[in-house]
């Protein structure tokens, strides 16, 4: 078990580095980002611990996969790999337990103890599963494969915009309204194979421009729920709504964009600093937009023209 461990740290070590950072930096980014959203959750929403704990099982779900533990099972005995399986949830939910005994969240932070070492016993068959209707048409890699992987962050989504109204808190919603486009955002992380970039007969531009409009439209289809939910019952608050909306298109945009600058690779460190600024300082969009463009442009010569 213990060679297990270090080969996943040496893993994680490597995509790290691969990223473009000493993993010793990457792991102080990764505790001071953590830090810094936590508190920004908990000071937005009285409802924050179990959104926390939300987020906290969705991310233990994901090492419930049955043939990810069946190999696990053919490589070890049954009281290491249930070993394994509970030191594994535990890790992973280590942070969200240190930051809700800090904010004296004892309730949540039991309820998410208890479900962590449940699901240490928990498999998820590949036999239940089905295929889940969605709106993404004929556009194929990333809102049709994104959405069946995160489809429990919109479920979530939803549900705050639900809670936001029941108690009467329009920030709340504003969350739920923009978890939905952060979830979307994720989609855009992995470079497709140049295949699904050649079957296009358009130039870079039209290509971009295609892509954009197609994300546009599907993140709508995901928002709209919400927009009609927050904007019914705030309605004396609908051009903030739509304000966010917007601002939430011109992020997707900058993705993209920033997607395709970095193609073939993933998006890396300098990519990522500058959407980062732009989250802070988003006036810095004018002139950030317009430079991923002609980076993506120089990228995608290659494969469409």
């Amino acid at each position: 078990m213990r060679y297990y461990f270090r080969l996943q740290y040496k893993m994680l070590n490597r995509h790290i580095s691969d990223f473009g950072l000493h993993p010793l930096i990457g792991y102080g980014i990764s505790i001071a980002g953590f830090t810094v959203l936590s508190f920004y959750l908990f000071s937005k929403t009285e409802f924050a611990d179990y959104v926390y704990i939300a987020i906290a099982i969705s991310m233990i779900l994901k090492l419930c996969e049955n043939k990810r533990n069946g190999f696990l099972k053919n490589c070890f005995s049954s009281d290491i790999y249930y070993s394994l399986r509970f030191s594994e949830n535990c890790i992973v939910i280590l942070p969200f337990v240190i930051f809700l005994i800090y904010m004296q969240s004892f309730t949540p932070l039991l309820i998410l103890l208890l479900s962590a070492s449940l699901l240490a016993f928990i498999n998820l068959s590949n036999q239940f599963q089905f295929t889940i209707p969605t709106p993404f048409f004929k556009r194929p890699f990333e809102f049709i494969t994104g959405f069946r992987k995160t489809f429990y962050f919109i479920i979530i989504a939803y549900i705050l915009a639900i809670i936001s109204v029941s108690v009467g808190n329009f920030n709340l919603g504003i969350f739920s309204l923009m978890l939905v486009f952060l979830t979307s955002f994720s989609y855009y992380t992995e470079p497709e194979a140049e295949y699904f970039i050649w079957i296009y007969n358009l130039s870079p531009g039209r290509f971009l421009l295609n892509k954009i409009r197609t994300g546009i439209l599907y993140s709508t289809f995901m928002c709209l729920p919400i927009i009609v939910t927050i904007g019914v019952f705030f309605f004396d608050k609908i051009n903030i709504v739509f304000g966010f909306q917007a601002l939430g298109y011109v992020f997707l945009t900058t993705v993209i964009l920033a997607k395709y600058s970095a193609y073939p690779g993933k998006i890396n460190i300098p990519q990522t600093a500058l959407i980062a600024l732009c989250l802070y300082l988003p006036a810095f969009l004018i002139g950030i937009i317009p430079y991923f463009y002609l980076q993506s442009i120089k990228r995608l010569k290659e494969y469409l023209e």
